[in-house]
């Protein structure tokens, strides 16, 4: 018989993704993780896939700390804990490395949009919280476009009850989903500052507040699930 094959050795977490297992293990999910160290939910799991977070270790270990030893568990106590022992990338050069972010531009006219994708989506669509909050300061007007299955929504397409009422602003899809948007510099929009305390009550989720809008104006059913989300702001006239 030939000699059986030996499994590869499991590969060993880092210690960013130790951490991050021991603060899971303590009840925080990776979304409070990276709210912790104030950082997109995507960066946290890539300590697991792509052996990133080393500079984030100090960090955690102070967080784990107070977690375990002071009690303490509110996120943004922990926040501000993590937040004096975060310290920048160095290049090679030895300078501090740029941080690589995706700009959510507002022009001078308000003028602002941003999009989630199914992953975004998952982990509460947290890049669009700052273009929301942004907005909200600026006292800007709000329209936002969901996507979701077909069945998911409460009125026919193209229903008066529903926005926008007319056929035009509905995209069908093949897949059975269908694009509505809500909201329009015709019609309005809505107050980017109360949808951005619908957000700080959802505890920063964005997709959970959108999604509790549209099932409290009786738009979409509760057990619907949004897979694709995009704001827009502009100025109000």
């Amino acid at each position: 018989m030939p000699p059986r094959r030996r499994r590869a050795p499991a590969p060993q977490l880092n210690d960013a993704a130790q951490l991050a297992d021991q603060l899971q293990a303590a009840g925080y999910t990776k979304r409070d993780i990276a709210r912790i160290i104030n950082r997109d939910p995507s960066l946290v799991s890539q300590f697991y896939t792509k052996n990133k977070g080393a500079v984030f270790v100090p960090a955690l270990t102070q967080v784990l700390t107070a977690v375990q030893s002071a009690g303490i568990t509110d996120t943004a106590e922990l926040a501000a804990i993590a937040a004096g022992h975060i310290t920048r990338r160095t290049t090679t050069a030895g300078t501090k490395a740029r941080v690589r972010t995706k700009a959510l531009l507002i022009t001078p006219t308000g003028t602002g949009t941003g999009r989630a994708g199914a992953q975004a989506i998952a982990s509460g669509s947290a890049r669009l919280r700052p273009l929301i909050a942004e907005a909200a300061r600026q006292g800007l007007r709000l329209a936002f476009t969901v996507r979701l299955a077909k069945t998911g929504y409460v009125h026919a397409s193209g229903s008066r009850t529903d926005s926008p009422g007319i056929r035009r602003d509905v995209i069908q899809r093949t897949d059975h989903t269908e694009e509505r948007s809500y909201g329009s510099a015709a019609t309005g929009g809505f107050d980017a500052g109360d949808f951005a305390r619908r957000v700080d009550r959802s505890g920063g989720d964005v997709t959970t507040a959108i999604h509790q809008w549209l099932v409290d104006t009786g738009r979409i059913h509760p057990g619907a699930h949004i897979t694709h989300l995009e704001i827009r702001t502009w100025r109000p006239r």
